[in-house]
């Protein structure tokens, strides 16, 4: 097997891995999250060769996401658990929840911010 392939076969393992995730958290945040705001997952990335992940979430009202990332923060280690009772992700990756921010900056939902 070449690098190239053996990268490939990696990148599609951390996407996949990234991918559980994401679906994973808004399961775990719909459960868990109060009704003060609305908190939804729009992806997940893939880093540090997959010891990282970083799951993007919107809140709403918006005046609410410095207190909903303190939540999803504070609940890093019950996300964990969760994850490693309902995903197979070996080794499991350290979660991060971070603001995805696209909204308020004025682009379009849907466009990538890489060109």
């Amino acid at each position: 097997m070449s690098l190239v392939e053996n990268q490939n076969g990696k990148n599609r393992q951390n996407d996949r891995a990234a991918e559980i995730a994401a679906r994973e958290a808004a399961l775990f945040i719909a459960r868990e999250a109060g009704s003060e705001s609305l908190i939804t997952v729009i992806r997940a990335q893939s880093v540090a060769h997959g010891d990282r992940i970083m799951v993007f979430v919107s809140v709403f009202p918006e005046d609410k996401a410095h207190t909903a990332l303190a939540f999803l923060e504070r609940q890093r280690k019950a996300f964990s658990d969760h994850l490693k009772s309902h995903a197979r992700l070996r080794p499991l990756p350290r979660i991060d929840f971070l603001l995805d921010n696209r909204e308020q900056s004025g682009m379009p939902m849907g466009e990538s911010s890489k060109n």
